[in-house]
């Protein structure tokens, strides 16, 4: 069982990788980098973050890969584009192409790593 305020902070985590999605895709795109834009940007993306996080139930194990990692990742991206058309925003192939790498990246790369320095700590631990 993962302690409320060890999920917590990575789900904090797992917000700011989107907001820095967002970011770099309005930068490279020359958008407006402004908060509100930023915002606009990534709130389908959050608010879908924030449902597939609590339904893969993070307070069991926040960093799992398997399922929770993919889940995490594949249904923000699915739910976030769905969210973005529902908002009046477009979803072309190659946004969806881009959205499914970087999120993937950015997710499942967190999870990797937390995963590392868990291990990590458990062995030095035991020494």
């Amino acid at each position: 069982m993962t302690s409320r305020k060890t999920w917590i902070a990575y789900f904090a985590i797992d917000v700011v990788l989107v907001l820095l999605f967002a970011l770099s895709g309005r930068q490279s795109h020359e958008h407006s980098l402004t908060v509100l834009g930023v915002l606009q940007t990534a709130s389908p993306f959050l608010i879908a973050l924030t449902i597939l996080s609590l339904l893969s139930r993070p307070w069991i194990n926040h960093s799992r890969l398997w399922p929770t990692g993919v889940l995490v990742w594949i249904g923000t991206v699915s739910l976030g584009l769905a969210l973005r058309v529902l908002f009046g925003a477009t979803a072309a192939v190659p946004f969806i192409v881009v959205t499914t790498i970087a999120l993937g990246v950015f997710l499942m790369g967190r999870r990797v790593i937390t995963t590392l320095v868990a291990r990590r700590q458990v062995r030095s631990a035991k020494s």
